[in-house]
C-alpha cells in the first residue's frame, strides 16, 4: 500500500498496466490497484484534467482497507499512453472505463470521480445504470459547466509548448495553489506536474485540453442515473461551484445528497483529505 505521504515516484512504482481499445486504437492504461476480495463491489477512482491517479493518493489506499479499489490514469494522462493519435475526450475515456470494467468481469461497481472524471462517471452511470451501485462526484464537470477558461487556454496551439521551464513551473504552481491564500504545497504540485514535465508532456497537456468537449456532458440523460449519489464538493471552488452539485442532485433519478466541505477549493481531495476520505468510506460502506 502507498502511504499518504508517498511521492509520485512511489505511486508510479505501485502502478500496473493493461490495454484498452478506443476507436480501433489499442492504448496502454496505467492504474493503481489495492485491496482484496472485501465486501461490496470494487470502487473505481477517476481523476480529471490536468491531474492523474496520484490525486487519490490520500484516499484510495484507505478505501482499499474496506474493498477492492482501482484508480486508472485516463488515456493521455499520467503514465497511460500519451501519443498524438487518439481521442482523449470524455466519450473516449468512458469507453476505456467500460473496457476496464468488462475485462475485470465486474457486474457492479462504485465510482468516485473528480473534475472531468466526474463527467466520465456520469456518462457511464447514465448508459449502464444497472452496473453502478454508488456514485461519488466531486467538483465534477457536468451539464455546461466546463471547460473553464484556463483549460481552454492550454489548448491554443503553441501556448503550452512555448513555456520555458520557469513559466511551466509557475503555471502549475498557480493552478494547484492550495487554499484561500494561494499557497501551493510543494509535494502536491510536484506530483501533479511530474507527468507533464517529462519529454512530450507539454504537448500531451495541450492535446488533453483540446479534447475537452461540453457536448459530452450536456448530452447525458441525467434522469437515467439510478445510483445512490453523493456530491462531495469543495464548497469554495470557483471552477465548479457547489451550485452545480445541487443541480446534479436534483437531476439524477437515484437518492442524492450534497455535502460541501468548507475551506476546500477545486482540489478537494487535497484540501480536506482526512474528512473527504472518511466521508467516502462511510458512504460506500452503507
Amino acid at each position: 500500500m502507498v502511504a499518504l505521504d508517498a511521492d509520485h515516484e512511489a505511486w508510479t512504482a505501485a502502478q500496473s498496466s493493461t490495454t484498452a481499445v478506443v476507436d480501433g486504437n489499442e492504448l496502454d492504461v496505467a492504474y493503481y490497484e489495492a485491496g482484496g476480495d472485501n465486501d461490496g463491489p470494487p470502487a473505481i477512482f477517476l481523476h480529471g484534467i490536468p491531474t492523474w491517479s496520484f490525486l487519490w493518493r490520500g484516499i484510495a489506499p484507505a478505501v482499499a482497507e474496506d474493498r477492492h479499489v482501482i484508480a486508472p490514469d485516463l488515456v493521455g494522462y499520467g503514465n497511460s499512453q500519451r501519443s498524438d493519435d487518439f481521442d482523449r475526450s470524455i466519450r473516449a475515456q468512458t469507453s476505456v472505463l467500460s473496457e476496464l470494467i468488462a475485462e475485470a468481469g465486474y457486474d457492479e461497481v462504485d465510482l468516485v470521480a473528480h473534475d472531468i472524471g466526474g463527467g466520465v462517471a456520469l456518462r457511464y452511470a447514465a448508459a449502464r445504470p444497472e452496473e453502478v451501485r454508488k456514485l461519488v462526484l466531486s467538483n465534477a464537470a457536468c451539464f455546461d459547466s466546463w471547460p473553464v477558461e484556463f483549460i481552454n487556454s492550454l489548448g491554443v496551439p503553441g501556448v503550452v509548448e512555448g513555456w520555458d521551464d520557469e513559466e511551466f513551473e509557475g503555471k502549475m504552481s498557480f493552478l494547484f495553489a492550495e487554499g484561500a491564500h494561494g499557497e501551493a504545497d510543494p509535494e502536491f504540485v510536484a506530483g501533479m506536474r511530474a507527468p507533464w514535465a517529462r519529454d512530450g508532456g507539454r504537448t500531451a497537456l495541450s492535446r488533453a485540453a483540446v479534447a475537452t468537449n461540453t457536448n459530452h456532458t450536456t448530452g447525458i440523460d441525467y434522469g437515467e442515473i439510478t445510483a445512490e449519489t453523493l456530491c462531495l464538493w469543495g464548497a469554495d471552488d470557483v471552477l465548479q461551484p457547489i451550485d452545480n452539485a445541487e443541480r446534479l442532485a436534483d437531476a439524477v433519478a437515484g437518492d442524492a445528497a450534497v455535502v460541501g466541505l468548507d475551506d476546500a477549493f477545486h482540489w478537494v481531495t487535497h484540501d480536506r483529505t482526512e474528512t473527504y476520505r472518511e466521508e467516502v468510506r462511510a458512504f460506500l460502506a452503507d
